[in-house]
């Protein structure tokens, strides 16, 4: 990797033990006078708190030493915030860390992501939506990330392997330990087709403390954060908040008044998150930062293969110049709904039509054959 250009394995790993931010790693690579070992004074004048230029200067020489023989057993490695394969919207987030541990595979981490995040204690009608939320995000492309949490996490997860889609566990521990055990299973899975990530180094036990930290890269690593089920007092919440802080778009799925799960999704709306009823509605609010290139390449068809150009013909076609909506498409094209509901999208960037009220769309004129 191009961090180790300037900075050796070991020093890496020291980094990752002393939690430092990527602007703080940043500033130690751009600073040639950084030495070998030696005085912390050196590090603190570059602005790191007095412990953390103490473990940089002189680190754990065991603890590195054990960190470096898991990676290597594990296949799991380091990235530093400096390295091209770091993912670019984590490194333009408040505070993201220096390291990340990554087991599985790191160019996941580069795909375009949504955060889905919820209850632990989520009913299982919030448990079907999250999986028919992620599935859907996965057929079109997104990478669906989520935190191995019990409940709405672990149905998020599902919900993107079921639709042979990519998703990414971030942890709250070291990437040694799967917490919750319920999920060994599923971590896995996720780690032989996707990625776990987490900034702690191996041997860190799962701590209260450490899930809000963990939920910062959750939100920084997506380009929107969906909350499917929360009660007034939730993680899942401090995600939204991270999101928002981040710049990234929060939605909230509503649910019954009677339902405590849904008190938490009800006061983001109010706070200003756009509520959501159907995944199409998050991929139509995110075009703006997703590119056309991407909905162009993820296109599920109903047979699962790639959609040809003459079905984009045969539903525009079937578009009149009055506006129609999904369920009259399906009529006219024998299309499924979430080919139609990504082709629109596609043909609404490339100004082929026109989205209006209701989720209906209509041709342009101009743009007809």
């Amino acid at each position: 990797m191009e961090s180790e250009s300037w900075l050796e394995r070991r020093r890496l790993a020291a980094v990752a033990r002393a939690g430092l931010s990527a602007a703080q790693l940043a500033q130690l690579a751009s600073w040639a006078g950084v030495p070998e070992r030696g005085d912390p004074a050196h590090f603190e004048a570059l602005g790191l708190t007095t412990r953390m230029a103490s473990m940089v200067a002189s680190p754990d020489e065991r603890a590195i030493d054990s960190d470096l023989r898991w990676l290597e057993s594990s296949g799991a490695c380091l990235l530093a915030a400096t390295d091209v394969a770091y993912p670019a919207l984590l490194r333009e987030s408040p505070d993201a860390p220096a390291v990340l541990y990554v087991l599985g595979n790191v160019a996941a981490l580069a795909d375009p992501q949504i955060a889905m995040v919820g209850s632990r204690s989520c009913t299982a009608g919030g448990r079907e939506t999250a999986r028919r939320f992620a599935a859907w995000f996965a057929q079109a492309g997104l990478a669906v990330t989520s935190g191995l949490a019990l409940g709405i996490d672990t149905a998020s997860h599902e919900g993107a392997l079921q639709a042979g889609g990519l998703t990414l566990a971030v942890l709250g521990c070291g990437l040694d330990t799967c917490y919750p055990r319920e999920n060994q299973k599923l971590f896995d899975r996720i780690a032989a087709s996707g990625a776990l990530v987490s900034e702690f180094p191996p041997g860190t036990a799962p701590r209260a403390a450490l899930f809000p930290q963990r939920n910062r890269i959750i939100a920084g690593l997506s380009s929107g954060t969906v909350v499917v089920e929360a009660a007034s007092r939730s993680g899942s919440l401090i995600t939204a908040r991270l999101a928002g802080i981040a710049g990234r778009d929060v939605f909230a799925i509503p649910g019954s008044i009677h339902n405590e799960m849904a008190r938490g999704c009800h006061e983001l709306i109010r706070q200003g998150a756009k509520l959501v009823e159907r995944p199409e509605d998050v991929l139509s609010e995110l075009k703006i930062s997703l590119s056309a290139q991407l909905l162009a390449s993820a296109k599920p068809s109903p047979a699962g293969g790639p959609v040809l150009d003459k079905e984009y013909k045969i539903l525009l076609d079937a578009l009149a110049f009055e506006p129609a909506g999904v369920d009259t498409l399906i009529e006219r094209t024998g299309l499924s709904s979430e080919s139609i509901a990504s082709m629109l999208l596609v043909l609404e960037l490339d100004g082929h039509v026109a989205p209006h009220p209701g989720g209906r769309y209509s041709r342009i004129a101009e743009q007809c054959p």
